[in-house]
């Protein structure tokens, strides 16, 4: 019996309980793969890093290998003070990002006095049949320690049934200092495949920052 299977034999109770003592650093570490995993481990499939990048563009890796795509943004920086970090789908690889889109938006807000908060249906930042692109993080600051971080999802872009649902949740630093989170929410109303996508301001370019495209794996 190797050491690994041993310790975790000797902490297992007779109610089939894994006590914390059978699992340590040295133990998972070891461990190489787990037959008949679940689905939903994450793939990292490409990563782009701005630098005063007018856009940020992922033209390869959505395509049908997974149903679920997640975009992860890591300290996303704009040049310019107080704008939208937005994003648009594409048909057709990235020649055009237009695909029309009907969606939703809410914010929640607090400042570092501690003398503003505020929850809030945002309806100038929601779409209604609009190709434009969709902001999902807005007053964003420019200031050396000012960013938003957060996460896209993006729901079986190569369907040719159903509409490309996506949702956001992303943080920012306000340009008036301020935590506000942004939650966006809502259709690609297409069922040609989505096969790119594109991040960029409102206006001036983005800084600097990281994103990260995983794909989930299939159940």
């Amino acid at each position: 019996m190797g050491t690994i299977t041993r310790s975790l034999a000797n902490n297992i109770t007779t109610s089939g309980v894994i006590l914390p003592a059978g699992i340590t650093n040295s133990s998972v570490s070891a461990v190489t793969s787990f037959a008949n995993a679940s689905g939903g481990t994450l793939t990292l499939l490409s990563t782009q890093t701005a630098s005063a990048s007018a856009t940020i563009s992922f033209t390869t890796g959505l395509d049908s290998t997974y149903d679920e795509y997640i975009f992860k943004f890591i300290n996303v920086r704009p040049v310019t003070d107080n704008v939208k970090f937005t994003f648009n789908m594409s048909t057709d690889s990235g020649s055009n990002y237009n695909v029309t889109k009907t969606t939703t938006m809410f914010s929640s807000a607090h400042d570092e006095g501690d003398t503003y908060t505020n929850l809030d249906y945002n309806t100038a930042e929601d779409l209604a049949q609009s190709t434009s692109f969709q902001p999902i993080s807005t007053g964003n600051g420019n200031g050396a320690d000012e960013s938003c971080s957060g996460t896209l999802t993006l729901f079986n872009p190569s369907s040719t049934t159903y509409v490309k649902h996506y949702i956001s949740t992303l943080h920012s630093y306000h340009w008036e200092d301020l935590a506000f989170s942004w939650y966006s929410a809502g259709y690609g109303n297409t069922t040609s495949a989505v096969n790119a996508i594109r991040f960029q301001m409102s206006s001036g370019n983005i800084a600097d920052g990281t994103i990260k495209l995983y794909g989930v794996k299939k159940s």
